[in-house]
């Protein structure tokens, strides 16, 4: 032992006795945060306490749940463990893990961020990396997947021996499986669960060839069994699947499957002595799995952590006795008993993990209160446009429901309900939702889901209100609240011509490839807000491959996307460059976003690659210099077009530069924030009637004046073209009372 590797665990060892003794906090991260700084390789020198292996969890949703399930199930098998089981995933937590473990143990148990499994896993040299799935999560720390992908190739590159036990199911998990040497084994569920699809998947399109898939069958998010139309990447044979999949009361199936890479790997280890399997083989597979947890996700969380199990010696008896008892006690489907009522408690970061949650909502009979917990904290991504690709529609076909807002961004939280159809109560804490349900009927249970940072308070506030009232009688309330469902808005005639068979149409140009940042949003609130004035109204959505005649337009909105996808939907729009370039002329009423922006000019960069714009207006877009990163912040702007200030997030690369003369959609007032480029101080375009502006959030919640100026260009250009002497001149007025609670809590937040 080197007098590095020594002075960093005395370091340590006086670090995580003040944390617990002195300053009362968990000491998960800061002992190892210490000691790599001491010692950079502190990881490798203190494996040596793991004699037999390990295996280290990543993926977007599910490592938590997954490594301490795991690692319960490896204890009941009669093996010791080391297990970072707080979640503490960062280089720093396995360190703080291996620094604190005594003696040595049998096997390592790892849960890995994924961006951080580079700096880990070269210095463990883990037997095996699971991989559950890859989805779009906090776009401002990780950026796009593509990313993340190569961070875990780079991860797998460095450790050679290291077998990857992948979800074949998801095809940017089988991306990152064929980039690499490592010896893998693919897992999946080989049938269809016939469940309903969400509205957004992280890969439509094929990452070899820029083709797009098609689906024999969808789970949810991007996971299935697909295949590319183009060059026939399709998911991998599966050494291991579930099937015989029953989701009543849980989840119950069967597992099957023979890898003879998993029984090479064992008996390597004399694993195969320690196995009981069925079939008497150490790398068969038949077996049946059941969970109490609800969700079609858990199938997928539970195939990962027996195949892992397995691997690691654990026999099916003394996994289902874990899975049995298995008490996740850190907030991940945690139930609560509150004077005999019943509260469910579930993490929830990005819309996949999300939508999953509102299934679990909407499927469950009887009537319901909800409450949702936001926070924009550092560890949660700073920007929460993500919430704008939820699917809290699905609320909308609940008959009893009662909907809860909660969290630092609260406000952000119910304009994102109130045009779903939702009215959401705003709320300081869970214990005012618990207050209310109490005092209603004992029929209505209670659901609280919660981003990363808020649901430490959330999972604490609920067990010391169950702790307390643990002997309570059952409350039988009375009250019978009325449900949050906003009632709908008869569709009537318009003077302006504008009637349910000839309504205003609203043109979004590939919502499938454009749609980084949850911009959708924006065709959802000029949808709400026509509907909620009786103007019939009809969206339009022209995905890849389909083509739309823009003279029958009223509104056209293009988002943002990553680099691949940006550039296909340039090409396609570069076919409709004259009749989008006549629409514009025209006064067509248009709000592009970000890439879509971008395209409009005269050129953008891809990479190091010059990408010819549409040159509809007089733009460019470069890229920055060295030593410049992404624009990343929340952003406030004053445009002529709102009285309000203008608010939203900003996450882009190019720097966008405005020909002579050509004015910006704003100002930027904020004391962050840059906009167009590092100098001017200006966001966007603003030409005719057409709007371009990095701003996501997505820009009209927050903002209704700019959506209602579109509206109204529309509305104007409709009366030209119909001749009607009645010319428009205002909108009638809506009540935007939460839109303005949103906007304003941010302004002051960005003076």
């Amino acid at each position: 032992m080197g007098i590095r590797t020594s002075g960093a665990k005395v370091i340590s060892a006086v670090s995580t006795w003040g944390l617990k003794n002195v300053m009362r906090r968990p000491a998960a991260n800061m002992p190892g945060k210490i000691a790599l700084l001491v010692d950079p390789q502190i990881i490798a020198e203190t494996s040596s306490k793991i004699t037999t292996g390990s295996i280290m969890v990543v993926g977007t949703n599910g490592k938590t749940t997954v490594t301490n399930l795991l690692a319960d199930a490896v204890e009941r098998s009669g093996q010791t463990v080391a297990c970072n089981r707080t979640g503490a995933n960062l280089d720093s937590g396995i360190a703080t893990t291996l620094l604190q473990t005594k003696g040595t143990v049998d096997w390592g148990i790892f849960e890995s961020d994924e961006l951080w499994l580079v700096r880990s896993l070269p210095q463990i040299k883990a037997t095996y990396v699971l991989l559950l799935n890859l989805f779009r999560d906090q776009l401002d720390r990780y950026g796009e997947i593509d990313r993340i992908q190569e961070a875990i190739v780079k991860a797998l590159n460095l450790s050679p021996d290291t077998i990857l036990i992948y979800n074949a199911d998801d095809p940017l998990c089988a991306i990152v499986a064929g980039q690499v040497a490592n010896q893998t084994i693919a897992f999946g569920v080989d049938e269809d669960m016939h469940l309903p699809q969400n509205t957004v998947s992280d890969a439509q399109m094929c990452q070899k060839c820029s083709g797009m898939f098609t689906y024999e069958y969808r789970q949810y998010g991007q996971l299935g069994k697909y295949i590319c139309s183009n060059c026939g990447f399709t998911r991998p044979n599966l050494d291991y699947v579930a099937k015989n999949i029953e989701l009543k009361h849980g989840a119950s199936f069967d597992i099957e499957g023979c890898s003879s890479v998993a029984g090479e790997a064992m008996s390597s280890t004399g694993l195969s002595k320690k196995m009981s399997i069925k079939d008497g083989t150490p790398d068969k597979v038949s077996v049946s799995v059941s969970v109490t947890q609800p969700g079609a996700y858990v199938v997928y969380n539970m195939l990962a952590t027996y195949l892992a199990a397995h691997f690691l010696g654990v026999s099916n008896k003394e996994f289902q006795q874990a899975a049995d008892v298995f008490d996740p006690q850190n907030g991940r489907l945690q139930e609560f008993l509150i004077e005999g009522r019943s509260v469910l408690l579930n993490l929830a970061k990005n819309p996949t993990g999300f939508n999953q949650n509102l299934k679990i909502i909407t499927q469950a009979e009887g009537k319901k209160a909800v409450a949702f917990f936001i926070n924009d904290n550092e560890a949660d991504g700073r920007d929460i446009s993500w919430i704008w690709d939820c699917d809290f529609e699905e609320l909308v076909q609940e008959k009893d429901i009662v909907v809860y807002a909660g969290g630092v961004r609260k406000n952000d939280l119910q304009v994102r309900l109130k045009y779903a159809g939702v009215e959401a109560k705003l709320i300081n804490s869970v214990n005012e939702m618990v207050d209310e349900v109490l005092a209603m009927p004992q029929e209505w249970k209670m659901y609280a889901i919660a981003n990363y940072t808020s649901l430490p308070s959330v999972r604490s506030a609920l067990t010391a209100r169950s702790e307390k009232t643990k002997n309570a009688p059952l409350r039988e309330g009375s009250h019978e609240p009325t449900s949050s469902v906003l009632a709908s808005v008869p569709v009537s005639e318009n003077t302006l011509g504008i009637t349910p068979d000839k309504p205003l149409r609203i043109v979004h140009l590939f919502p499938d490839l454009l749609n980084l940042y949850g911009d959708g949003g924006n065709v959802k609130v000029l949808a709400k807000r026509c509907e909620w004035r009786g103007i019939p109204a009809q969206v339009v959505s022209v995905r890849y491959g389909e083509s739309v005649d823009l003279s029958t337009a009223d509104i056209v909105f293009l988002g943002g996307g990553p680099d691949r996808e940006q550039k296909l939907a340039s090409e396609v729009l570069h076919n409709m460059k004259e009749s989008l370039g006549e629409y514009i002329e025209n006064n067509g009423a248009l709000l592009a976003i970000c890439g879509g922006y971008q395209i409009l000019g005269t050129r953008w960069l891809l990479g190091d690659e010059v990408v010819e714009g549409l040159s509809l207006i007089d733009i460019e877009t470069l890229r920055p210099g060295k030593g410049f990163d992404r624009l990343i912040d929340n952003i406030m702007l004053s445009s002529s077009l709102a009285s309000m200030p203008v608010v939203g997030y900003e996450n882009h690369a190019g720097r966008t530069h405005l020909g002579e003369g050509v004015k910006p959609f704003g100002k930027v007032i904020s004391s962050v924030g840059s906009g167009n480029n590092d100098s001017s101080k200006e966001d966007g375009v603003l030409y005719k009637n057409c709007i371009g502006t990095y701003l996501h959030g997505p820009l009209l919640g927050k903002n209704p004046e700019i959506a209602d100026f579109l509206i109204a260009r529309a509305l104007e250009n409709r009366t030209v073209q119909s001749q009607d002497e009645n010319v428009f001149e205002s909108l009638s007025s809506l009540d935007d009372s939460v839109e303005k609670a949103a906007n304003e809590y941010m302004a002051q937040r960005l003076k």
